[in-house]
């Protein structure tokens, strides 16, 4: 990952100083280029302006060494030339060409009065003006300068610099139309942008090492904590849960990432705790109806007439009845979720307390609300039902009382109330946990193996529910049992 992100981030750089040079490069040479343009057509207007004004080819003033200039008439013969451009032909044909001129007619330049009368008459119906496209610079004199001009580089033989001529063209007095070519050197301005490109590209390949050297660092030292922590869960997963990978002190993604996978060795570690103890209780639950139950048998052999029949069915009903509800637990822990369905929940109720009826010693007194449905399994909400009135019975001494009703039109409620002993106030979510059976239920005749409301409990939750322990109106304990209605 160090490498990959060493390599990306280094290519990224690249990609944008290359750019970044190729623009400022290309900055550069436009902003120098204009220069010499400048340079060239200030110097060659001024070489028109004189022509213009009257001023012979071969008395002009040319400019200094450094820039050229060249003189065309329209003949194309050079007939002025700066000292460097002496006796060479001109340097080009792209002088823009000479802007129209007024011309006037002969017969109107007398300025008799049938001259004017004339002109009067024409005035509106005849022209004979041309309209310039362009506008013409006039020049005291009687000369013009043309407004257009041309720009190209050109190389000049024996100089080791190309130049930027700037060109246009000029009208002496006399009508005679000359080009003007003046050219600026662009060797300080090469210089300076091969300088520059040259200092780009030196520097590139250093300024990338210094970026791939401090990404190396930066990413090594932020993976760092993930390294801590690959050692850590490396060392976990030799058998020790209860140890926890290490949390950065910053708060960044990996601060998230280990305090994230410190949550899920945490519930990893209380899911294996719960399945250790619920396979040594399970195991501790099982080890006694089955010890009871060969004893019996190994006295049958040797003895037939000992055997108690009654005795023998009732530890094989305990035992099949523990296993039904180890197995559901078992279900229940690996996530296992049968189809919901609409369950006619008063049917089931009273399904329950009639099939409890009638082989347990204490009555059932109910009280329903008609037409009450929630959506959900119907085999574990019987068997939620029928452990809550199982464990009213077990602890009741008299009477036991079911109410179901509707609590609001998202919510219905029932109560399973007994008038025994009640539930300590310091017990009542310890109730809930498997396995557990308080002191006035030690008996496993009596008590069973404490896995009914821990079932209770989880077919609750399954069903997005509640269950609770109050005091119930008679004295002893209340268990509350909230479900969702379907509509």
């Amino acid at each position: 990952m160090r490498a990959r992100t060493t390599v990306g981030a280094t290519l990224v750089v690249a990609v944008a100083l290359v750019a970044a040079g190729l623009l400022v490069v290309t900055l550069l040479r436009d902003n120098l280029y204009g220069r010499a343009e400048l340079t060239a057509e200030v110097n060659a207007r001024s070489i028109a302006g004189q022509l213009a004004s009257g001023t012979a080819p071969s008395a002009i003033e040319l400019p200094d060494d450094d820039e050229l200039a060249q003189v065309v008439d329209a003949n194309g013969s050079v007939v002025a030339a700066s000292e460097d451009l002496a006796g060479m032909p001109a340097v080009g044909t792209f002088a823009p060409a000479p802007d129209p001129v007024e011309t006037t007619d002969p017969a109107t330049a007398d300025g008799d009065g049938d001259g004017d009368d004339d002109q009067g008459e024409d005035d509106g119906d005849d022209d004979d003006t041309e309209t310039p496209d362009d506008e013409t610079t006039a020049v005291a004199g009687g000369g013009s300068v043309g407004s257009q001009l041309e720009y190209e580089t050109v190389t000049v033989p024996d100089e080791e610099a190309s130049y930027r001529f700037a060109a246009l063209s000029a009208t002496a007095p006399d009508r005679q139309v000359y080009a003007v070519y003046s050219g600026a050197s662009l060797e300080t301005q090469e210089e300076a942008v091969d300088s520059v490109g040259a200092t780009m590209v030196w520097a590139l390949p250093p300024l990338l090492a210094v970026v791939a050297v401090v990404t190396w660092l930066v990413v090594r030292r932020a993976l760092r904590p993930v390294a801590a922590i690959q050692k850590e869960l490396i060392e976990i997963t030799g058998g020790d849960l209860s140890r926890r990978v290490p949390v950065p002190a910053s708060r960044d993604e990996i601060h998230s990432l280990a305090r994230t996978t410190n949550l899920t060795l945490a519930a990893l570690d209380a899911a294996v705790s719960q399945q250790r103890r619920f396979v040594a209780d399970a195991s501790h639950e099982l080890r006694s109806p089955l010890a009871i139950l060969r004893t019996q048998l190994e006295i049958a052999r040797e003895h037939p007439e000992l055997l108690d029949l009654e005795a023998t069915l009732g530890d094989v009903t305990r035992l099949q009845d523990l296993a039904s509800d180890l197995l559901l637990l078992a279900r229940l822990d690996a996530g296992e979720r049968p189809l919901h369905v609409e369950v006619p929940f008063t049917e089931l109720v009273r399904e329950e307390v009639a099939r409890r009826a009638a082989s347990d010693r204490v009555p059932v007194r109910l009280e329903v609300e008609e037409d009450l449905s929630v959506w959900g399994v119907r085999g574990h909400l019987a068997r939620a039902v029928g452990n809550l009135l199982a464990n009213a019975q077990r602890h009741a001494t008299g009477a036991v009382s079911v109410r179901l009703e509707a609590e609001d039109e998202e919510w219905l409620r029932l109560d399973v109330a007994d008038d025994g002993n009640g539930v300590p106030q310091g017990q009542r979510r310890r109730i809930f946990d498997r396995f557990v059976r308080l002191d006035e239920s030690r008996s496993r005749d009596e008590g069973g193996a404490g896995l009914g409301l821990a079932i209770v409990q989880d077919v609750v939750l399954e069903h997005r529910g509640m269950v609770y322990v109050l005091d119930a109106p008679e004295g002893g304990a209340l268990f509350r049992l909230a479900l969702r209605r379907s509509r």
